[in-house]
């Protein structure tokens, strides 16, 4: 009789751990490739929000022959507007940043109509006034954009949001990390020609002195409370910047999104590269902690980037043309009413930008950005930053100018 004995094949242990191995380089190789093809859906998504800002602001411009303005909204007290910058229950006090008068025209007329009409109703819940029951309602164009009570401010809009910003929750109320440009000088950014401490009563309060020098300064496609139409970008739609992407703050010290106030105005007016000291050598993404002399820190944690969709505060809702984009934000001690405040984004190398034409573009960080330590141009400035200069910013200054006669040739 035969004895037939088989013999089972198995793994050995050297096998079965170079399967393992090869399996976990596989997996190595194939993370990086799938995260990169997530950012790139991100990115498109983030490019596709910018062109359904792009179509707003032109069909606005169709219905009013303007864009949305910037630095607007009601006023319903009477007297000096002393106190303008701080909250009001029962107004907005000119506050309201463009991307509000965007609303009905990018399929927001739902919300839009929810701010223009009172409104019963508080994030809180609580059943008092200001708007907290039929008595005390929220007033029509509502409260001024920092009440955190006001549930249309506190409210996230998809459209304004870039899916590669990670950024959520307080202390923002809706976040957004899309700004208008306010060219390239950040000089009477706020005010325009506007005196807000006028004696004048209900209305816009404008002043000579600060229109001729708002003039000088102010050379983006949009100005705050002043009206601009595509009929004043003279440099050509397709060569300005109408709009620009930002990151929004994630209370990380990042120099892009926390905005660091230095102890002078001026020197920041007349150097915009004074606040590099700031930044920590080791970590060049962020701010040193503590901030050396003559820094007076950072600025509190409401007045970070992309905070308030609803403000008109260059912090809030601008982008400038003066530092390269994912620079330095920085200002004087003023509640961030001079900050310079360069377009940012989460993605790799660069930021979009909005074209008055509605063109989608792709600014990376190396643009030819000139003299970064060559002060903004001003109605008092000297020599190269007199009024109508030509932008001490190379290409990159140039496309945030709307009529100063920059011939662009360079591809961007």
């Amino acid at each position: 009789m035969r004895v037939n004995l088989s013999r089972k094949r198995a793994f050995t242990l050297v096998e079965l751990l170079v399967v393992i191995a090869i399996i976990g380089v596989m997996v190595g190789l194939l993370l990086p490739a799938v995260q990169a093809a997530r950012e790139a859906a991100r990115r498109m998504s983030c490019g596709n929000n910018f062109k359904q800002l792009g179509l707003a602001n032109h069909n606005y411009h169709t219905a009013f022959n303007m864009l949305p303005r910037h630095g607007t909204g009601t006023k319903v007290s009477a007297g000096p507007s002393i106190g303008w910058w701080n909250g009001f229950n029962n107004e907005n006090s000119w506050r309201f940043s463009a991307l509000v008068g965007m609303l009905p025209y990018m399929e927001q007329q739902a919300m839009w109509e929810r701010i223009s009409s009172p409104m019963v109703g508080r994030v809180d819940g609580v059943a008092a006034s200001f708007g907290g029951n039929a008595a005390n309602p929220w007033p029509a164009m509502g409260p001024t954009p920092d009440n955190v009570n006001y549930i249309p401010w506190v409210t996230d809009i998809s459209t304004f949001r870039c899916p590669s910003d990670p950024g959520v929750g307080l202390p923002a109320l809706g976040r957004t990390n899309y700004g208008v440009s306010l060219g390239d000088s950040h000089f009477l950014n706020l005010e325009g020609p506007v005196n807000r401490n006028s004696t004048d009563s209900i209305g816009r309060p404008f002043n000579a002195g600060l229109f001729d020098a708002s003039r000088a300064a102010n050379r983006g496609a949009f100005v705050s409370v002043q009206t601009i139409g595509l009929r004043d970008i003279l440099d050509g739609t397709a060569n300005t910047i109408l709009m620009g992407e930002m990151a929004s703050d994630l209370g990380d010290r990042d120099i892009r999104t926390a905005p660091a106030f230095f102890g002078n105005t001026n020197a920041v007016r007349d150097n915009p590269s004074s606040c590099q000291p700031g930044v920590n050598p080791l970590r060049p993404q962020f701010w040193l902690n503590p901030l050396p002399a003559p820094f007076f820190g950072l600025a509190t944690s409401t007045f970070n980037r992309g905070f308030r969709w609803a403000d008109y505060y260059p912090w809030a809702t601008g982008v400038h043309t003066i530092l390269a984009p994912n620079k330095t934000v920085c200002g004087g001690v003023n509640g961030g009413a001079n900050l310079i405040c360069p377009p940012s984004s989460r993605h790799q190398g660069g930021v979009h930008v909005l074209m008055a034409d509605g063109a989608v573009k792709f600014i990376t960080d190396s643009i030819e950005a000139g003299n970064s330590a060559n002060g903004v141009v001003w109605a008092g400035g000297p020599g190269n930053r007199a009024a109508g200069s030509i932008s001490p910013y190379g290409l990159w200054g140039a496309l945030g100018t709307r009529a100063n006669k920059e011939v662009i040739s360079a591809e961007f």
